[in-house]
């Protein structure tokens, strides 16, 4: 079975550029103008990958992407943000809410398809990993990627599950932030380390009691991060 690319966006040359490029690459693609007609066909039917537009005429592709993140069955597919908007600021959003890259138009097709298929690879290597990680009151289940932190269930996106089961996978482990980049977004990554700092704040916000005294994603400054399996007071954060 083919993989499917969903591309939300309204420029029709782009369109037909994305879908020329990646039908050669032997994927199926669909695609839709407006953001609200993207997400229906996303509602009740499968895909692998969104390339998501922000700019878009009926709403803003961060808050489609948000919409992605909230509903139980969308929350773990992952979303490439396609955007003229390069500026950090709206990279930094991106990410934060969920999205698992970021393109800048005008973009070489090639890398386009590069991207996809290396956000494609992270999700299969997960998947290749034992299936359940339970350290201290963390636990995590690739099977279904939920994380249940004493006892409650903590939606993420699927960066942030692959961040933090990497972590949690390695307890007491310190990493650097390019050992992360590495070993999480992959050898062909396209991110920076500051990518890393933007996660782990969002992943504290999410499983920590106290995000700004984090006891579980602890910073071991000058090295790194790591994960503590008890959870310690007083921890430093970036």
């Amino acid at each position: 079975m083919r993989p499917r690319v969903v591309i939300i966006e309204d420029e029709k040359d782009i369109v037909e550029l994305v879908r020329y490029n990646f039908r050669k690459e032997g994927f199926e693609v669909e695609s839709f103008g407006r953001g609200h007609e993207g997400l229906d066909f996303l509602r009740r039917n499968s895909a692998d990958i969104v390339l998501l537009d922000i700019l878009l005429p009926d709403d803003d592709g961060f808050n489609i992407c948000r919409r992605l993140r909230a509903d139980d069955r969308l929350r773990a597919l992952p979303v490439i943000f396609l955007t003229a908007k390069g500026e950090e600021v709206d990279r930094v959003l991106g990410l934060e809410i969920g999205g698992d890259d970021y393109v800048v138009k005008p973009f070489s097709p090639r890398e386009l398809v590069a991207r996809v298929k290396a956000v494609m690879r992270r999700q299969e290597r997960v998947a290749e990993r034992r299936e359940v990680v339970e350290v201290g009151s963390v636990r995590l289940d690739t099977r279904t990627q939920e994380v249940m932190v004493r006892g409650r269930l903590v939606q993420l996106s699927t960066l942030e599950f692959k961040l933090l089961f990497h972590l949690a996978s390695h307890p007491r482990h310190v990493f650097n932030r390019d050992r992360l980049l590495d070993e999480v977004w992959g050898r062909d990554r396209f991110v920076t380390p500051r990518t890393v700092d933007v996660h782990i704040r969002r992943l504290r916000e999410k499983i920590e009691p106290l995000p700004n005294r984090p006891q579980f994603l602890q910073t071991v400054r000058g090295s790194g991060y790591r994960f503590s399996p008890q959870p310690q007071e007083g921890g430093e954060a970036p």
